[in-house]
């Protein structure tokens, strides 16, 4: 799955409040509950999962990005939510820098190619520094998503 394949327009939060990867996390599962991709009852065992993912290592990747990421059963697709943070967000990343732009995505139980495969399309894509560039600039969410849908160029 690529990052415009799991991100709809209400699955964006162009102005995260968090100021850690926890509240992050909790931060972006709660909008994919208003937004009515996870149900309200399942809401903590998700972000627990999550979060019991992200204290194994941080998905800070460095460069400004973190990809929160977990397997769970309630879910029958890939759901993944986008959310951007201007004054950056301390994440632990490997490169000890603030985290501008977090990728949160749940991938349905048992299908751990699908998991890989959506984990290195988006850490492919974001790791382009224009697009970075493109999400980080964008006026509002409608700006995000219009950089998101935009053909990866070709080298």
């Amino acid at each position: 799955m690529i990052l415009s394949e799991i991100i709809r327009p209400d699955q964006i939060v162009p102005d995260l409040h968090a100021t850690n990867r926890w509240e992050a996390i909790e931060e972006l599962v709660d909008t994919l509950v208003t937004c009515g991709r996870i149900p309200a009852a399942e809401r903590d065992s998700v972000v627990e999962v999550v979060k019991k993912r992200e204290m194994s290592m941080s998905t800070g990747i460095g460069f400004g990005i973190g990809i929160p990421h977990a397997s769970i059963e309630i879910i029958d697709e890939v759901v993944g939510i986008l959310g951007r943070s201007k004054a950056g967000i301390n994440f632990e990343a490997l490169d000890n820098q603030p985290v501008k732009l977090v990728v949160l995505f749940l991938v349905p139980q048992g299908q751990f190619q699908r998991h890989l495969h959506t984990l290195a399309n988006i850490a492919k894509r974001l790791h382009n520094r224009e697009f970075r560039l493109a999400l980080e600039n964008a006026p509002d969410a409608a700006g995000m998503l219009q950089a998101i849908q935009q053909p990866i160029p070709q080298k």
